[in-house]
């Protein structure tokens, strides 16, 4: 999955704050952008998953130009990280159909809550069928969005490729195809995607250990779980918990 964010920020140490705080939840954040020009051209090379983008850029052009841009694109969601609410700014920003606005100064989770979920619903924008402007004209957002329910439904099983091509009811290589070209991500990538999310999340509860969560999750073995874990993380189940501890630990150190 596509974890690059860029940050459209001319205050450096606040966009050096936010990369800090996403790229412990593992996120590739780029900075250092603090103009319209150049976060267009950067936009254009690295294709990010997610733009957050200040409003004030103290420039000819501000955030709500590239906001406009990225409309007009629509192909990358955007959230604007500002601390302009007047009734005037709010009025350009809606224009904009933005996909979050965090206020300064924001709140950890505040930036972290709304960035997971941007990503997330962004990623079913192409299956979503209620939220489209346009009635869908073929069965295919409809059988994919059957088959990602039902893979969320049984996260915690085996999950084989024969029990989603059972959903559809399509060719075995027409299924393949047109997941992939609908997702972005094959089958496989996309169910080891999101057993690895799962696993993240029980890792933050002490009750359980790893190979508890492996098992848990219908991995055959802790081996299995634990090369599956690190092929998507670069790091091994243990070690993603000690980093999370570590984080965990140093952020209640700084509220002290």
């Amino acid at each position: 999955m596509n974890s690059n964010i860029i940050v459209v920020e001319d205050e450096l140490f606040i966009a050096r704050d936010i990369k800090e705080i996403l790229e412990e939840e593992g996120y590739e954040v780029t900075v250092n952008v603090t103009i319209v020009e150049q976060a267009i051209e950067l936009i254009e090379e690295i294709n990010p998953a997610l733009v957050l983008v200040d409003i004030n850029l103290n420039s000819s052009k501000d955030g709500v130009d590239l906001a406009h841009y990225l409309l007009n694109k629509d192909r990358i969601p955007f959230v604007y990280i500002t601390s302009f609410t007047d009734k005037l700014t709010m009025d350009r920003v809606k224009a904009t159909r933005p996909y979050g606005f965090i206020v300064k100064p924001f709140k950890t989770i505040d930036l972290l809550t709304t960035v997971a979920l941007v990503l997330n619903n962004y990623q079913y924008k192409s299956i979503d069928v209620l939220r489209m402007e346009e009635p869908a004209n073929d069965e295919v957002p409809y059988r994919i969005k059957e088959t990602i329910n039902y893979i969320y439904q049984n996260i915690h099983e085996r999950i084989e490729i024969n029990d989603l091509i059972k959903v559809t009811k399509w060719k075995t290589h027409h299924f393949i195809r047109t997941f992939t070209q609908t997702v972005g991500v094959t089958p496989y990538q996309y169910i080891l995607y999101r057993k690895v999310e799962r696993a993240k999340a029980l890792m933050d509860d002490d009750q359980y250990t790893i190979t508890d969560i492996g098992y848990m999750l219908g991995f055959q073995s802790y081996t299995n779980f634990a090369k599956a874990f690190k092929r998507a993380t670069e790091h091994s189940p243990k070690e993603f918990k000690k980093l999370m501890k570590a984080n965990k630990a140093a952020k209640e150190q700084t509220l002290k």
